[in-house]
């Protein structure tokens, strides 16, 4: 199991930029896809970015499209979220997550703790 730390949340206001930071403890980084997911209390998890092992591939959800973008630096084992456009509705926790591409929670084995990112207006 790959271990995940998350980084880099904050309050920030609307319109302001955030990058959040997943850093992975595992010499297998390469071999997984990264994905980005979301969670406001009493709420399910939602999809909000995926990028491929070897980042050539990257899928956003709607909501983020064209505001958000999903990296990665298999050299230094992390993946990155770049948030720019900030709006107060993506205020939530942000975790990182490890397994295979995909956009649904079960397709990642590995989850980081979470990062607080909140959005004032």
């Amino acid at each position: 199991q790959v271990q995940l730390v998350e980084s880099g949340g904050g309050l920030v206001q609307t319109g302001g930029s955030l990058r959040l930071s997943c850093a992975a403890s595992t010499r297998t980084f390469s071999s997984y896809a990264m994905g980005w997911f979301r969670q406001a209390p009493g709420k399910e998890r939602e999809f909000v970015a995926v990028i491929s092992w070897s980042g050539s591939t990257a899928d956003y959800a709607d909501s983020v499209k064209g505001r958000f973008t999903i990296s990665r630096d298999n050299a230094k084992n992390t993946a990155y979220l770049q948030m720019n456009s900030l709006k107060p509705e993506d205020t939530d926790v942000y975790y990182c997550a490890a397994g295979v591409y995909g956009y649904n929670v079960p397709d990642f084995l590995s989850w980081g703790q979470g990062t607080q990112v909140t959005v004032s207006s």
